[in-house]
Formats: structure tokens, sequence, C-alpha cells
């Protein structure tokens, strides 16, 4: 069974996940939009260069994995 995805864009990270206020935020925005655009599953973080999966992919999943991932869709 699908869980409801939360009220936001995918585009939007959770804001408990990734503020405003990060010291890279616009550049991770930048590169999670570019690996949704081009149907990419993950990117790479660019200030610690580890993999973070989509939103749309996480979207595509189904349901919450209760991870903590940065763009949970899930969310709320």
């Amino acid at each position: 069974m699908s869980e409801l995805l939360a009220g936001r864009p995918l585009t939007q990270p959770h804001p408990d996940r990734l503020g405003p206020d990060h010291p890279v935020y616009e550049q991770i925005l930048q590169a999670h939009a570019t690996a949704l655009a081009s149907g990419d599953p993950m990117y790479r973080d660019p200030a610690s260069g580890y993999w973070v999966l989509t939103a749309a992919y996480l979207a595509d999943r189904g349901s919450c994995c209760d991870n903590g991932c940065r763009h949970c869709p899930y969310v709320a």
C-alpha cells in the first residue's frame, strides 16, 4: 500500500532535514534538481560527498523507510 505524499513539491526538502541556513543549501537544491530532471535516483551531496536519494526515487518506493531521508516526500 502506498502512503500519501506530503503537501510540498518534490523539489523542496523537508525543512527539519535541510534548512535554508545550511552552508551549501542552494548547491544541494541545484544538485537535487539536476538529478530530478535527469531521472537519476540519487545525487552526490556537495558538502559531504555522500550519495543522497532524490524525492522522486523515494516517492516511487511507495512508503517511508523511516531513515530520516533529506528529501523524504512522505514526512509532512
